[in-house]
Formats: structure tokens, sequence, C-alpha cells
């Protein structure tokens, strides 16, 4: 038998999760995210964008996320991030508020706006703190009322579960978390118990393991993944060594205190501007490139023309 696939790997796990007739995997998965924090469960969910042969491991403009919504139209995102990509916080924001606003048609009144739900999966940490699983809303700092339910950001951490055991008994979103980190196969048998339809998805992976197409295009996907990520680490480095270089050049010459921090500031500056040139140099997308810089996706065009 075929040495199994990596899940984590998100065109895979868009197979496993994001197919019609997997519909009910996705529906468990969200299920167990939701009434981890006391929320009620969905009794439907209607994928908006779901597998297709079209998402092409190699296409940078394949859909790799997941999509859904609810029977109340609420819309909900699922996204798996093998490698950090950087600014994690401001592209989660980012792409909640295109999800949002997207909503809107021509004349349409603001109530007409739903709930967005973005679930971000990830295979490295960026929050302070033990926990895996961390949701965000819209809060009043002293008194904790909401100003809108409108808002809700998931963080779940793998690299957080760290040598957790598999739980004898009792279902809930640990038994999902440990299935997409890798748990041994040993195991998977304690997982469905608690978790029946987790057994599904497994089925779903040793069946796309099996099969040689779907193992080339992962191949593919996980080559594309390595790829960008090295180039944009190299290019961060590169990009921050220089520009912190030239800031402190600037602060000496000024020989004051203002004139260093300003040097400073100025290098930081030069930094995202020379990571975003190292970048495009190698190809890399603009999209890509902005979340990886924090310069805005203008400011790049203006640098590939300049």
């Amino acid at each position: 038998m075929s040495e199994l696939l990596d899940p984590r790997n998100d065109f895979l796990f868009k197979r496993i999760f994001g197919s019609e007739e997997n519909k009910d995997v996705l529906l468990a998965f969200l299920n167990t995210t939701f009434v981890e924090t006391g929320a009620q469960p969905l009794t439907e969910i209607i994928l908006l964008n779901t597998y297709t042969d079209k998402d092409a491991p190699h296409d940078k403009q394949s859909i790799l996320d997941i999509r859904g919504k609810t029977a109340d139209g609420e819309l909900i995102n699922v996204e798996m991030q093998l490698f950090n990509k950087y600014e994690t916080e401001k592209r989660t924001m980012f792409y909640w508020s295109k999800l949002y606003s997207g909503q809107l048609q021509e004349s349409q009144p603001y109530k007409a706006l739903k709930k967005c739900v973005t679930i971000n999966i990830l295979n490295y940490s960026i929050l302070p703190n033990e926990q895996y699983h961390n949701v965000f809303h819209l809060r009043e700092d002293r008194t904790g009322i909401p100003l809108i339910d409108d808002l809700e950001l998931h963080f779940l951490e793998l690299p957080k579960l760290g040598d957790q055991a598999v739980p004898i008994e009792g279902g809930g979103l640990v038994n999902w978390l440990l299935f997409l980190k890798g748990v041994d196969k040993s195991h998977w048998e304690v997982l469905t118990m608690n978790e029946p339809v987790l057994k599904k998805a497994m089925n779903t992976l040793e069946f796309l393991s099996q099969d040689a197409e779907t193992r080339r295009l992962y191949e593919a996907r996980q080559k594309y993944l390595h790829d960008e990520a090295s180039l944009i680490d190299g290019a961060m480095t590169e990009g921050r060594n220089r520009g912190l270089i030239e800031g402190r050049a600037e602060g000496l010459k000024e020989g004051k205190i203002e004139g260093r921090a300003e040097g400073l500031i100025e290098g930081k500056v030069a930094a995202k501007i020379e990571m975003a040139r190292e970048l495009l140099s190698l190809g890399i997308d603009i999209a890509a490139i902005a979340k990886a810089s924090g310069l805005t996706e203008d400011e790049i065009r203006n640098l590939k023309t300049s």
C-alpha cells in the first residue's frame, strides 16, 4: 500500500473536505470547531467553491480554500496554511473583509450583510499563548460587550498540540486536528470511535494516496509550496539585512538620536522595498509579494515599472 499523503497540503485538504460528496465531513469538522466555543451546531452547509479538476496545484489562480454558506446565509471560509507566508493576521483580515463586503450587490442595504467566519488551520504558531484553538470577535475593551457579531476568526495552530495523546474517549476538535497533523495510523480507530464521521475523511485520504494522478498533483503542489516558502524567506532575510544596514548608516550620518531613529524607520521601509524587488525578480506574483512584504499591490506595481 502507498504511503499516506499529508492532509495538510492545501490541494489535498480541499479534496478531502471541499468536495460535494464529502460535504458531511466538512459539516462534522465545522460543528466540532463551533461547539467547542459554545456555539450551536450547524444543520446544513452549502459549498460555494467545490473541488474541481480546475484546482490545479501548480496554477497560482487556483482557489484552494473552502467556502460555504449556512442555512441562515452566513459565510464560512476555511483555509489550510502549511507554511508561514508572514503577516498572517493582516492577511486574514484582508480576506475576511473581501468576503464580507463582497456580499453586497449594487443598491443593497447594509442590513443584507451576513456574518462571515474565517477558520485558519496553521501548521505554524503565531499567537503568544498555549491554546491550539483561539477565537476572535469584536468586543468593547473594558466591558466586553459585543459591537456586532458579524466577525468571527478562528486560528487552529497544529504545533500547539505537541505530543498530545490521542483521547481515549470523547469526541471533539482535537481528534480532527490530530488526524490532520498526521497522527500514527495505529491510533485511527480510537479517533473514529470518538468522531465517527472522521472515518470517511480517513478513507478518502487512503483512496487518494493510492491514486497515481493525485500523487503527481500532490507532489507538484508540495514542490510549489516549498519553493515559494524558501524564496519568500530568503528574500525577506536579504531585504531586511540590506534595509537595516542602510538605516543605520543614515542615522549615524546625522549624528543624532533623532537621525538614528529616522534612519532605522527608513531602513525598515527600505527592507520591505528590497524584499519586494527580490521577489519580483524571482517571478513571484504580486498578491503573494504583498502578503509577504506588507506593501500594497499598487506600491509593488510601481516598483515593477520604476
